[in-house]
């Protein structure tokens, strides 16, 4: 299964539109366009199909994370 097939899954089961898939990713400060976004949801024989890098799908599950959990508190409490 390609890097491509989790983010099409993820996308359908969270039920995620590429607003949300932008929004998830700039809670890790990454940046992509609608139309970056749309290159990986492509068919792989269509001519403006891009393959999903490990970077891309590690930051988006680093930001869904953020996005469901919130972010990480900061306590310094050694128990």
């Amino acid at each position: 299964m390609s890097n491509n097939d989790i983010m099409k899954k993820l996308r359908v089961a969270l039920k995620f539109t590429d607003d949300d898939i932008v929004e998830v990713l700039s809670l890790v400060d990454f940046r992509v366009t609608k139309t970056e976004l749309s290159a990986i949801f492509r068919k792989e024989d269509h001519p403006n199909f891009k393959p999903c890098g490990d970077q891309l799908l590690r930051n988006f599950l680093n930001g869904l994370i953020i996005y469901r959990r919130g972010p990480q508190s900061r306590s310094n409490s050694n128990a």
